[in-house]
């Protein structure tokens, strides 16, 4: 092929995939003209795009013109196995001249009579998006400027893909994380409660929550975790730990026997997920605090006449940690005098980039007071964070006593 008409292919293809009448669809509206037009790019039979889910490792089709039955059946191809596993996996184009089930894992593709296949990646900055494949019913050798032109219909692919999804995901996590924080703390007899939730302002949701709920015999429970990861994924984890933990503190008064069961439940169906978590139950009649961290920093607790100071409390193993396996977990009680003002926090409060986290914590505990909690809450976050932007999420949750 001369340079010229190479470069007017290349340019037809650049006008085809830049389509102003492309930018407002919707994800998969995009991506199945896209595959309408590659097909009649490339002049093939088929042309289908697959989705990557990093959390699962499989690949999923999207869309599809040719062998749409691919994605009326929900089909789903392993990183590494099939034609299209392999191309992810490897992150380099595939061709194929002999389409069979010896070379492709998908019936639907061997069975329609394809004979020729190309495959190429879908990356945007290096991370794996998905796969773009063109399919031939006829005779037809795809060559080396067939691989280049794909190449460029799968990086605008890639760059939208990539786009849209981290978008929805970053709206659903949002969602979820709203709707399982407290819209509103409960009404605590003895207890006067506030709490502060900022998520990070450059991934914009992770998986720190907070919870206070009421437990049998006039108790309470009062939960501050922290969910390694950010985004859908932590928000996700974050989730089903917190409903968890509401299960299990029903049926046992021990925080450091709810943490043993939770970090249990979080080995077994949680893999990769690791938590740190702060567990207290608050007495009937509000003079004690017991407590059980699994890798949480201490609460402080700030008390009429006395200076404030990170409770004294042994730090067991994170949840989710599978070297704990059943280290025994430990229970801790704390006296909780009239007046007395506990805080509960996570790590993006007292976590600062060239400062020790020692400095931070001191910083923290000369900023609280037995004070009422919605001005401590206030004169913390301005003292901690103030006008910088926060790296991690940052929740923070203070109970006084009445």
């Amino acid at each position: 092929m001369s340079s010229s008409a190479a470069s007017d292919d290349r340019l037809r293809v650049l006008e085809a995939v830049t389509d102003s009448a492309l930018e407002h669809l919707e994800l998969d509206e995009f991506l199945r003209a896209i595959v309408e037009r590659a097909r009649a790019l490339f002049d093939v039979d088929t042309a289908t795009v697959l989705l990557y889910d990093a959390t699962t490792g499989l690949l999923r089709v999207s869309a599809s013109v040719g062998i749409e039955d691919e994605v009326l059946q929900g089909v789903t191809v392993p990183l590494g196995a099939g034609f299209a596993g392999v191309v992810a996996a490897t992150r380099e184009p595939l061709l194929l001249d002999r389409v069979d089930r010896d070379t492709v894992v998908s019936p639907v593709l061997w069975s329609r009579g394809i004979k020729a296949l190309l495959g190429v990646p879908m990356l945007a900055r290096g991370e794996l998006v998905g796969v773009l494949h063109v399919g031939s019913t006829g005779d037809r050798r795809f060559g080396d400027t067939d691989v280049d032109l794909l190449r460029l219909v799968a990086d605008r692919v890639a760059l939208t893909a990539r786009t849209e999804v981290t978008r929805a995901e970053r709206a659903a996590a949002v969602a979820l994380q709203h709707s399982l924080l407290p819209a509103r703390l409960p009404d605590v007899p003895g207890l006067a409660l506030s709490a502060r939730y900022v998520p990070a302002t450059r991934t914009a949701v992770g998986g720190d929550w907070y919870d206070v709920f009421p437990l049998p015999g006039d108790r309470f429970g009062i939960v501050m975790g922290d969910v390694a990861g950010n985004g859908l994924p932590a928000a996700v984890v974050m989730g089903r730990l917190r409903s968890a933990l509401r299960a299990y503190a029903l049926d046992h008064e021990s925080p450091a026997r709810v943490m043993t069961k939770l970090n249990r439940k979080a080995t077994h169906f949680e893999h990769g997920s690791m938590a740190t978590v702060s567990y207290a139950v608050v007495e009937a009649d509000r003079t004690r605090v017991t407590l059980s961290l699994a890798g949480h920093l201490p609460p402080v607790l700030a008390a009429p006449g006395r200076c404030a100071e990170l409770v004294s409390v042994p730090v067991d193993p994170p949840i989710g940690l599978s070297l704990a396996g059943d280290h025994p977990r430990r229970d801790t009680v704390i006296d909780l005098p009239p007046g007395a003002a506990m805080v509960f926090y996570t790590d993006g409060l007292v976590e600062r980039r060239g400062e020790s986290i020692d400095d931070c914590l001191a910083r923290l505990a000369s900023a609280v007071t037995p004070e009422d909690p919605d001005p401590l809450c206030a004169r913390i976050m301005s003292r901690l964070i103030g006008h910088q932007p926060t790296r991690d999420d940052v929740a923070l949750l203070v109970a006084r006593r009445r």
